[in-house]
């Protein structure tokens, strides 16, 4: 009640409640359905922080997801081919592109970079285990599965690392598990491990030494990284949200309902394909089992094919348990789960769940709608994890003299680098084939550009071509010529119209 309403109340109280209720009808009617619960909605909602949020449940998120990764046949294809498409077999390439100073590509120097690059993503994390391409897809699928990754810089003299090139700089990938989640101090504005400026900028990470959940956990102290030195790839979809979650965070239940469903039918009719039988007696008193009994008393029939049972008692019939598994709702049931998670993961339905009917126009607007999301990812890995890898490699590089810059160079385009991400797959080739070759003649696309489509290097395929052709000519081989249209009789009859007509 305001004022008025008070003073009214003083003296007239029905007139006042009168006005109260009716300016509390018009506050309801001018509302938003969706805000109104009901007896059959009940209308969730959440305005905590995404920091909130996050904090209580995204170590349990991390966890499930890993669960099912390792137990979820379906859940780990979801993953294969996200990383597959988003990173590729080969990982995110680089071609090195430095130019002179009148804007040519310098040959030589990104012949003699992109060597020594290549020399160097064999072996290029601490561990020396994976080479650069499979460490893009472990982060990849890393970041896809826990929403979040970490990628450390070791660069010039590190105690008691030796890098393994001529240029001094190697990679640490770390889990989110280093970066711990209930580390928070206000006063030092530090938000779960992460130490932030008065706007919100990452100024540094305080990352245990060892992996919280092995057998060294004894071995907990935390150090605090410069954030110049640590790459933080996480998956977010809230603004201020410091720490990522799971792309399985919408789909979890769903994964987890799929996994149950098809556990129970399968069992079903695991248990439907042994023979179980039964005998059906008539009145108890009528039998005497004095015979046809095993060791343990147990009568015995003697079960096998084409038996006839010419022994029953009086009043018994032999019986099977019949069963309705594996069911026929099964396959329409797990076809649509699949393309719910496919959505929920920005994923491809065809490709996650196996399904590939249906016609090549209909295959095609899959593909190109799909590969959108796919390369929106590749974007976001390229921008986070490789392209600040390749500039501190340069960076390492130039210091380390790996290569030598030649005078005519531009020093500042030793950074102009093309990165080649997954290309999207051909369904018909003959199509496809011929679509780039009607761009390159109508002067649409550049060589370059069909061939980085493909996946390739334009040098390494002008090289290899090379190569082949001088093969071919040390052994007298000459290449075919491409045969030339032969003309029909309908094409030389409507040339000859149209000469006569001129």
């Amino acid at each position: 009640m305001n004022k008025l309403d008070s003073v009214i109340g003083f003296f007239a109280p029905e007139a006042a409640l009168r006005r109260v209720q009716a300016r509390r009808a018009l506050k309801i009617v001018a509302a938003y359905e969706a805000t109104r619960p009901s007896r059959t909605r009940k209308n969730p909602g959440d305005n905590r922080s995404g920091d909130l949020v996050v904090e209580a449940d995204v170590e349990t998120l991390r966890g499930q997801a890993r669960h099912l990764e390792q137990n979820h046949d379906f859940a780990a294809g979801i993953l294969t081919t996200l990383v597959t498409n988003i990173v590729g077999p080969r990982g995110i390439d680089v071609e090195f592109q430095p130019k002179t100073w009148d804007g040519d590509i310098h040959d030589g120097l990104a012949s003699q970079m992109n060597d020594a690059h290549k020399e160097w993503a064999r072996r290029p994390e601490c561990t020396r285990q994976f080479s650069w391409a499979k460490s893009q897809r472990l982060l990849c699928n890393t970041w896809l599965r826990d929403g979040e990754t970490l990628l450390r810089h070791l660069q010039g003299t590190v105690p008691g690392l030796k890098h393994r090139t001529a240029v001094p700089y190697t990679i640490e990938c770390l889990e989110p598990d280093f970066l711990p989640v209930n580390y928070s101090d206000p006063s030092k504005r530090i938000v779960q491990g992460i130490q932030k400026s008065a706007w919100g900028e990452p100024g540094g990470f305080w990352l245990y030494d060892e992996h919280p959940g092995a057998s060294l956990n004894w071995c907990m102290k935390r150090r605090f990284h410069s954030a110049e030195n640590i790459e933080h790839l996480k998956f977010v979809r809230r603004l201020h949200q410091s720490r990522g979650v799971s792309i399985f965070a919408a789909v979890m239940n769903r994964l987890n309902d799929i996994k149950d469903y098809e556990e129970n039918e399968r069992v079903a009719a695991k248990i439907t394909s042994a023979m179980v039988g039964f005998i059906q007696k008539g009145s108890p008193d009528r039998y005497q089992y004095d015979d046809d009994l095993d060791d343990d008393g147990n009568r015995t029939l003697d079960i096998r094919a084409g038996a006839i049972y010419d022994d029953l008692r009086p009043g018994e019939t032999v019986g099977t348990i019949q069963s309705n598994r594996p069911s026929g709702l099964l396959t329409p049931f797990l076809e649509t789960m699949h393309r719910m998670a496919a959505a929920g993961t920005m994923d491809s339905f065809s490709s996650i769940s196996k399904n590939y009917n249906g016609t090549y126009s209909s295959q095609r607007q899959e593909l190109v709608e799909q590969w959108a999301n796919y390369e929106t990812f590749s974007l976001e890995f390229c921008e986070e994890i490789v392209e600040p890898v390749t500039r501190r490699w340069v960076q390492m590089g130039l210091l380390a003299e790996a290569f030598q810059v030649p005078a005519d160079v531009d020093p500042a385009t030793l950074m102009h680098v093309d990165f080649i991400t997954p290309v999207m797959p051909w369904i018909n080739p003959a199509h496809e084939a011929s679509a780039d070759e009607t761009l390159l003649e109508n002067v649409l696309a550049s060589p370059q550009q069909t061939i980085r489509r493909r996946g390739k290097k334009p040098d390494d395929v002008i090289k290899q071509t090379a190569a082949w052709q001088r093969k071919l000519e040390e052994n007298g081989i000459t290449t075919p010529t491409k045969r030339a249209a032969v003309p029909t009789e309908n094409t030389e009859s409507d040339s000859e119209s149209d000469s006569d007509s001129k």
